[in-house]
């Protein structure tokens, strides 16, 4: 008899475990929609849209909380989004899962739009998938800063 009850509970345990990655992995990913925030004043800056296309992750700003930078232009950038409005902007492209760490999305870029730098991204979700760590750097992940970005929807 103990020798099925220990079964029964492994496998209870088993599936537990199974259920509770299929719920992580849904809170895991960065698809959504996101409120960035200023990292000097705090507030909302931004809602960015990111979506994902065939494995591949995007994000277009789909909000600007200034009024005064509604009709703003990515003047700095040196790509193809030069002059482009911020409002509409790609500013998110190319990042994919990392086949490693189901938490981790690597291997893209993101703009800032304000400065027309590009920088390497890696993004993870946080806090059940509350909140979004959003890394940009420059050559390796140490060399940059992280801004977190919380979930609209």
């Amino acid at each position: 008899m103990k020798p099925l009850f220990a079964t029964a509970v492994a496998l209870g345990l088993g599936l537990s475990a199974n259920l509770a990655l299929a719920q992580t992995a849904t809170t895991t990913t960065p698809v959504g929609v996101w409120k960035t925030i200023d990292d000097d004043t705090k507030q909302e800056r931004s809602t960015v849209r990111i979506s994902e296309v065939n494995g591949v992750l995007t994000g277009k700003i789909e909000k600007i909380t200034d009024p005064d930078k509604q009709a703003a232009k990515c003047e700095e950038c040196s790509d193809e989004r030069k002059g482009q409005p911020i409002l509409g902007l790609t500013i998110l492209r190319g990042v994919k899962k990392n086949g490693d760490d189901v938490a981790l999305w690597d291997g893209g870029d993101i703009l800032d739009p304000g400065n027309g730098k590009v920088y390497r991204v890696r993004l993870r979700p946080v806090d059940g998938g509350k909140k979004l760590e959003v890394r940009g750097f420059i050559g390796m992940p140490m060399l940059g800063r992280t801004q977190t970005w919380i979930r609209v929807e």
